[in-house]
């Protein structure tokens, strides 16, 4: 079975990785582009080697799965019309920018028997595969305390509009973590106690730096500094780390350790090279597998809304000064 896989948008910067990934693989095919902003997706379908649509239902009809890289704020309208036409859908983190739209996502593929998959990525780090590993088999005992990071350097654009983005930092680096903490440990969280910075290191007007205080089901604490704080200079875009600290023993995983740093003088820069598996190529590979094997997604709608509730919950913590409780259950399509 070879897939067709169209875009819906390329407004987010990882939509370029994952096309260089369906062209690498026999089993799919990039059908072409969809983008509101005609220039971009022209310039996007000339870079990947496909065909640009003005139209998105002209591409829907032509595909049996969508990758959606649009602005946060827009990945419901895209999926709904994504699921009225019977596309699988990948959709860029964090799923939506309320929890009203993550459920109507999430209620519109079930109603329409497709699939949704979020795009967590870093799931797919060798390190972070081996991580989880290890604490399958409980080499570090119980978990009692996790301290993260997920660093990088301010994107600018779209996604320093709140409206667009629905936040800043707190909204783009809370959901990867947060993310890999619920898969490796298998535990919700129940309260966030959240400090959001505004325009303290970059001259902009939302958050670019933030202090996440959490804490799971079972009382194991996590800590997080979701910040826009490297440098344009910094010879990569960020990070990704956890010490996770168990009864016996401490793993310390920095999923993007495994690179060199090339100094240029004829360029005048200094650059990180990567010699690591490419995680977007993994994550591409899943979600062609999930389409020709018919199983459920590895990374569900459910998983994407409970990353974003978290990140939710730490604004309303950094407005109101005060912890933030976790205590919604989901019964069948409502979320409460």
């Amino acid at each position: 079975m070879v897939v067709r896989v169209g875009f819906l948008s390329l407004a987010h910067m990882h939509a370029y990785s994952y096309g260089r990934a369906l062209n690498s693989l026999s089993n799919c095919i990039l059908v072409g582009i969809y983008d509101p902003n005609q220039e971009r997706g022209t310039k996007g379908a000339q870079a990947m080697n496909t065909q640009f649509f003005s139209d998105p239902e002209k591409l829907l009809t032509q595909v049996d799965a969508v990758i959606i890289c649009s602005e946060n704020n827009r990945h419901r309208e895209f999926t709904e019309l994504a699921a009225q036409y019977g596309c699988h859908v990948l959709c860029e983190k964090p799923i939506a920018t309320t929890m009203e739209d993550g459920q109507a996502m999430i209620d519109a593929c079930q109603k329409a028997e497709v699939k949704l998959q979020i795009a967590f990525p870093v799931r797919f780090a060798t390190p972070v595969r081996q991580v989880k590993t290890m604490l399958d088999r409980g080499y570090i005992g119980e978990v009692v305390a996790i301290s993260g990071t997920n660093h990088g350097q301010m994107p600018g654009g779209w996604f320093v509009n709140p409206v667009l983005a629905g936040g800043g930092a707190v909204m783009d680096h809370t959901v990867h973590v947060v993310d890999l903490v619920r898969w490796f440990l298998g535990q919700e969280f129940v309260s966030v106690y959240a400090e959001a910075g505004y325009g303290m290191l970059w001259d902009v007007d939302i958050d670019d730096c933030g202090m996440l205080s959490m804490e799971l089901e079972g009382g194991t604490i996590v800590t997080q500094d979701p910040s826009w704080s490297r440098p344009r200079t910094n010879p990569t875009w960020g990070d990704v780390t956890l010490r996770i600290v168990g009864t016996k023993g401490i793993i310390d995983l920095d999923a993007y350790a495994q690179n060199f740093v090339v100094y240029d003088d004829a360029q005048n820069k200094v650059s990180q090279r990567s010699f690591a598996e490419d995680m977007d190529l993994g994550l591409i590979v899943d979600f062609i597998a999930m389409i020709t094997d018919d199983r459920e997604p590895s990374i569900t709608g459910f998983d994407g809304l409970k990353a974003m509730e978290v990140a939710l919950a730490a604004y309303e913590s950094a407005r109101a000064h005060k912890p933030i409780a976790l205590n919604r259950q989901r019964q069948g399509s409502e979320y409460y």
